[in-house]
């Protein structure tokens, strides 16, 4: 890890605990988060060239309350508010008294996933507020313009500065309305730190990792609930995965060639512990359902021995609580798994029409690969091509097209472009 990232992944993990402080001690959502946001960019900046601080959080709360203090009087507060914060910035004690344990993540995402705000406002603020990415980052996680997620994030912080909500904990009779918002934020959350949607590196590690500590402070807070128990063991069975992902050369390594002696042992006993205890309590959810699955993945100590008809199955029962064009696509796929590339290809032509998924490149790559199985180069090269146009990331579409050049030597490699699709 260099040092540069080493400091991202400190500047993340302590967001949403600094965010927490300052709402905790002064209130305001809104101005807190913007007053967070320029701290950790004033660490950014300093921080490689001054050293770390001995208490890293601490700085960081005493820079973003002044910077709030800052923040209250340009906007022109009220008079005895901004008396009162800078009173309080007044007596504030030094660095090292400031510094403190409390870990406020939990309040923070909690309060992000209120039901006031609508879906897309509760992704983009959990992403920023609790995620630590940028603007920026989510739009183009998103696919969207950036001027779309600064709009969303403005009015999440609006409606919550209307609606006086309390920074505390939901009572557990009102938690059950944001559970699952909280648990869908950590799920796109991880997903795109496993399976970075754009950039030049496959994924963001600091991100998937974020989102399991999430996922594990939540599951602590309401361990009897199978399907926060299903979310924390899928990111575990998949995180476990991470390190034979990615070739010594950068390049993607798909799952059939990864060398499974990589794979981390530690996450998938504990994942597969995890999954084992829910499925027998409750009703069977789709987080449980895809830890299962990913649980067979990795039980297999080579591709052949894998599991195929149990993970049809599964795909099956996830089909029916939780249908999408995507888990269509995985059944799909575990279809040509067990009984033969042709039977994929029929299921395949099932989805042709929906442009929810031809769109994606994972329905060009399942399609090249089942052409390729059936000796149909052409329309795998086709595929395979159609496929690279639909990623967004540079690494997939790199991989994407030397797939295609494997089988057509004669296609010439394309200069890399960082344009990403709309």
């Amino acid at each position: 890890m260099t040092r540069d990232s080493a400091l991202e992944d400190l500047l993340r993990g302590l967001a949403p605990q600094v965010l927490g402080a300052v709402v905790r001690r002064y209130g305001n959502f809104d101005l807190a988060e913007d007053a967070t946001q320029e701290a950790l960019a004033a660490a950014a900046n300093q921080w490689p060239t001054t050293g770390l601080p001995a208490h890293p959080k601490g700085w960081l709360i005493t820079v973003a309350s002044r910077r709030l203090t800052d923040l209250l009087r340009a906007r022109q507060a009220r008079a005895r508010r901004e008396q009162t914060v800078t009173q309080r910035q007044l007596t504030e004690r030094s660095e090292t008294e400031t510094h403190t344990d409390t870990d406020d993540s939990l309040v923070v995402l909690f309060m992000c996933c209120h039901p006031t705000l609508t879906p897309a406002s509760q992704i983009a603020l959990t992403l920023r507020a609790v995620g630590g990415l940028s603007t920026s980052d989510i739009a183009r996680a998103f696919l969207t313009s950036e001027s779309t997620i600064v709009r969303r994030i403005t009015r999440a912080k609006q409606t919550i500065k209307d609606n006086g909500l309390a920074f505390e904990l939901p009572e557990a009779s009102q938690r059950e309305s944001r559970l699952m918002s909280v648990l869908h934020v950590l799920y796109l959350m991880f997903n795109e730190g496993y399976a970075a949607t754009s950039g030049s590196s496959l994924q963001r590690t600091d991100l998937a990792t974020e989102a399991i500590r999430l996922a594990r402070l939540v599951h602590h807070l309401v361990p009897d609930d199978s399907e926060v128990t299903g979310l924390l063991a899928l990111m575990l069975l998949t995180d476990a995965r991470r390190d034979a992902r990615v070739g010594t050369d950068g390049s993607l390594v798909p799952m059939a060639d990864q060398d499974r002696s990589l794979w981390n042992r530690d996450e998938i006993t504990e994942g597969t512990a995890l999954i084992t205890a829910a499925l027998p309590h409750g009703l069977v959810g789709a987080y449980q359902l895809q830890a299962a699955i990913a649980a067979l993945h990795d039980e297999a100590d080579r591709p052949d021995a894998t599991d195929w008809p149990q993970i049809v199955a599964l795909y099956e029962l996830l089909q029916q609580c939780a249908p999408s064009p995507v888990v269509d696509l995985n059944h799909a796929v575990a279809v040509s798994m067990r009984d033969g590339p042709d039977a994929g290809l029929q299921r395949l032509a099932e989805l042709a029409h929906d442009e929810r998924i031809v769109s994606d490149r994972r329905y060009h790559a399942a399609l090249a690969h089942m052409h390729e199985q059936i000796g149909n180069t052409t329309a795998a090269v086709e595929a395979y091509l159609d496929a690279a146009r639909c990623a967004t990331n540079t690494t997939q579409r790199r991989y994407l097209t030397t797939q295609a050049q494997r089988l057509d030597p004669t296609l010439r490699p394309k200069p890399e472009s960082t344009r990403h699709a709309e």
